[in-house]
């Protein structure tokens, strides 16, 4: 089964655009739910995004793409 990690509708105020400053896994590694696996950085304040599941972890967006609320930065495979 295939989970999206996409970028929380709650992560900031506002509607403006974030931009992943790190991955803190690799492609192809495995994590659990809860584990952090990207940094996002708005208007200068840094925000992390969690593993909603445990799974292998595959990047579907790269550091310094620009990215909105609700967009799916990576999936996981259980």
């Amino acid at each position: 089964m295939q989970t999206a990690i996409t970028v929380p509708e709650d992560l900031w105020e506002g509607d403006g655009e974030g931009v992943i400053t790190a991955w803190l896994v690799n492609d192809g590694a495995e994590v659990a739910q809860g584990d952090l696996v990207a940094e996002v950085m708005v208007e200068k304040a840094q925000y992390e995004i969690e593993a909603p599941v445990s799974g292998v972890l595959a990047i579907a967006k790269q550091e310094d793409e620009v990215v909105a609320k609700g967009t799916a930065i990576a999936s996981l495979e259980a």
